[in-house]
């Protein structure tokens, strides 16, 4: 395995992780890790079952420099955030944002109008194409009010929880909404992430899939982050050997690391 860092990782200061950061930290450097960045949930107004998506900042931020600092010349430990992008929540994500100086930021599509398309009500009322458009059509309108994210994260999440996950999707049947939403981000220099969850999820290829990767890069796009969106030590870093084959595969050399949000390039 080459790609030796891992953007995307949650821990039990995310609302959907039970997991000590330690814990996290000392798997990664077990796997040989050498950079790990941590992106806990900022879903604003966000509920599951009455528990909130909205990191505690402070605690997240104390807890992080303990163990940079306890780790320091074992592991580079990034400080990030992943962001619930909706377009009405605009004004508390520029502020939050603003506020706390981050490494790193991902903006992510969690929910449409509220609804997470983790849950069944997310279809009812729609088919399970008119459920995906209407995903892939918030992505843009996002963007478009707030776009100051480094990466987009696992792009094509809805399928995951669809009725036939991804049995009956593909790029070409949803080519003008996707391709709409990587113009979106080439256009607002953000990056695209390859988000490994996918084949934990049974997918058999990562969020986005292979094809909307090409896309991207035949469109121009040149910023990939690679994370395994894990929220437990046994998902980091989770199949990263496909992740590097695949990106090859596609035309990338390079994938990106954020430090002071500002990208860095490493070879494959």
């Amino acid at each position: 395995m080459s790609i030796l860092t891992d953007c995307h990782l949650h821990s039990s200061f995310s609302a959907d992780s039970d997991t000590p950061m330690e814990r996290m930290i000392e798997r990664g450097l077990q796997l040989g890790l050498q950079t790990m960045c941590f992106t806990e949930h900022m879903d604003h107004g966000m509920l599951d079952n009455g528990v909130s998506f909205e990191v505690d900042t402070d605690a997240y931020r104390r807890g992080f420099l303990e163990l940079k600092e306890k780790y320091r010349g074992k592991m580079e430990l990034l400080f990030g955030i992943e962001l619930g992008l909706e377009a009405q929540h605009a004004g508390f994500l520029r502020e939050y944002s603003g506020t706390w100086e981050f490494d790193f930021v991902i903006g992510s599509s969690h929910t449409v109008e509220g609804k997470d398309p983790y849950f069944a009500d997310f279809y009812e009322g729609r088919t399970e194409e008119e459920a995906y458009r209407t995903y892939f059509e918030t992505i843009p309108k996002n963007l478009s009010a707030f776009s100051d994210v480094d990466t987009y994260g696992h792009l094509d999440y809805v399928v995951r929880y669809g009725p036939n996950k991804n049995r009956q999707y593909t790029y070409e049947k949803y080519r003008d909404v996707l391709d709409a939403a990587l113009q979106s981000l080439i256009g607002h220099g953000v990056g695209l992430e390859i988000n490994s969850a996918g084949y934990r999820q049974g997918l058999g290829n990562p969020n986005p899939c292979m094809d909307i990767i090409k896309a991207y890069r035949r469109m121009g796009g040149e910023i990939v982050t690679v994370g395994s969106d894990a929220h437990a030590p046994e998902w980091i870093a989770g199949e990263f050997g496909c992740i590097r084959e695949l990106l090859l595969e596609c035309g990338f050399r390079y994938y990106a690391v954020f430090r002071e949000r500002k990208p860095y390039f490493l070879r494959l």
